[in-house]
């Protein structure tokens, strides 16, 4: 089934949303083969013909500016966007833990900051528009190199209307030794928020990048369809951590994708809180010998949302290793599916690969599928996977309620067990605040 091209996305669409950037020749060449591909692609095949339906394209608005620019004085953002920023936390966490922290509010960034002394290492971090004007060679080397607008339909239409997102840049050897975040935010009924983050670590670098998502309630549909490209270099680390929760009149589409090069290191971390679907799977390519890379997501679905989560490990190179672990909770008639790709291909000796999913299912009406792929074209690889379901057992409330605790309390109590090695991942004020996302889940609340 194809997907119906919508009049509103056209190349005056186009050319309208890359001259209000003033952007250069060669971006706007670029949107315009992306538009191409988008009128060439279809919707994925497995998407439930309910989440189909729900996505049209021509009724979405794909530019809107909620400030007239980014500010570097948090006094500076208008008051209804600060109070909302204040009450989610993010001003807090600025102050206290972040080494940067840039906002975005539907289409554009609203807030940045930065600190000087990484500015004076070399470090860039800043909107990818801002990037594109003040970094042309840097960002014009990596844009839409890895998400290709051919990829699918959902690539193909970030990258001809993409706006705002993160640029990235760690020169070789730096160390950034306090996360960077960003934050986007929807804030309006009926849009589509299309955010393009590029990510470059030169041989040597390290940072910890961390994605905040969030969104009011309301009753029609916002599509997220943002994209990341990452670049790994030669003995760089890199942890992306997503704490993601959107609520359920989103629809999050991603496309998420890092290289690898020579023993470096990828660490993903994923957490799905909210949004009506999800589909997301984080993918590295492991192009350097002795490159390693490991994702962990978690995902929590209730009545009406279903998550398709996973990740996908690409293996070039010889002696490279990969881990993919997923954790689905599921309750009050949500779904989640877990698709694991491993693909290793032929000169890749000696690599290892596993993949790992555990879902817990709360109640009946719940349901849980995995949908794992291994495609193994050289003898001598190492790669395997497994999956568990596991239901809440009456004995486990019934040994917690004796001790004095609610059903809710002891339902909270065996989720907080399940998703333990989870939370361990993330710095101690991150688990406090998964801790915190994950009880209101259980309540029924999001947004």
């Amino acid at each position: 089934m194809s997907a119906s091209v919508p009049v509103k996305i056209n190349e005056n669409l186009i050319r309208e949303v890359s001259e209000s950037k003033s952007e250069p020749e060669w971006m706007l060449d670029i949107r315009l083969k992306a538009l191409k591909a988008f009128r060439a692609s279809s919707l994925p095949d497995f998407m439930p013909v309910k989440f189909r339906e729900r996505i049209r394209f021509d009724e979405l608005a794909y530019y809107v500016r909620a400030t007239d620019g980014p500010v570097q004085d948090w006094e500076d953002v208008p008051e209804y966007i600060r109070k909302t920023l204040e009450g989610l936390g993010i001003q807090e966490a600025e102050q206290k833990y972040l080494a940067g922290l840039t906002v975005q509010v539907e289409s554009e960034s609203v807030y940045q900051s930065f600190q000087e002394q990484l500015q004076k290492q070399g470090v860039i971090f800043t909107d990818l528009d801002t990037g594109v004007r003040e970094y042309p060679s840097i960002v014009r080397r990596y844009f839409s190199k890895i998400t290709p607008p051919e990829s699918n339909i959902f690539a193909a239409l970030n990258t001809a209307l993409w706006s705002g997102g993160v640029f990235l840049y760690v020169p070789a050897g730096v160390e950034v030794k306090f996360p960077l975040q960003s934050y986007f935010r929807i804030n309006r009924p009926n849009l589509g928020q299309l955010e393009h983050t590029v990510i470059v670590l030169e041989e040597g670098a390290s940072v910890h990048y961390i994605e905040g998502c969030s969104a009011p309630i309301y009753s029609k549909v916002d599509l997220h369809a943002g994209a990341v490209e990452a670049f790994v270099g030669p003995g760089a680390t890199l942890k992306f951590t997503t704490i993601q929760n959107w609520s359920h009149n989103v629809l999050n589409i991603g496309n998420k994708r890092a290289v690898a090069m020579d023993d470096s290191f990828v660490d993903w971390v994923d957490a799905n809180m909210g949004a009506g679907l999800n589909m997301k799977y984080p993918t590295v390519v492991l192009s350097g010998p002795g490159a390693r890379a490991q994702t962990l997501s978690l995902s929590m679905a209730s009545e009406g949302q279903l998550h398709d989560t996973g990740a996908r490990m690409i293996h070039l190179a010889p002696h490279t290793s990969s881990t993919i672990t997923s954790k689905s909770v599921v309750k009050q008639g949500g779904a989640s599916v877990f698709r694991g790709k491993v693909k290793v291909e032929i000169g890749a000796d000696h690599v290892r690969a596993r993949s790992k999913c555990d879902s817990l299912i709360l109640d009946d009406e719940a349901r849980s599928d995995t949908v794992p792929s291994l495609q193994v074209l050289q003898d001598n690889a190492d790669v395997g996977h497994e999956a568990t379901v596991s239901k809440l057992g009456q004995d486990q409330l019934f040994y917690l309620m004796s001790r004095g605790l609610t059903e809710e309390e002891a339902t909270f109590t065996v989720v907080n067990g399940f998703v333990a090695d989870f939370i361990k991942t993330l710095p101690m004020e991150y688990a406090l605040e998964m801790n915190r996302l994950i009880e209101l889940e259980m309540k029924g609340a999001q947004g």
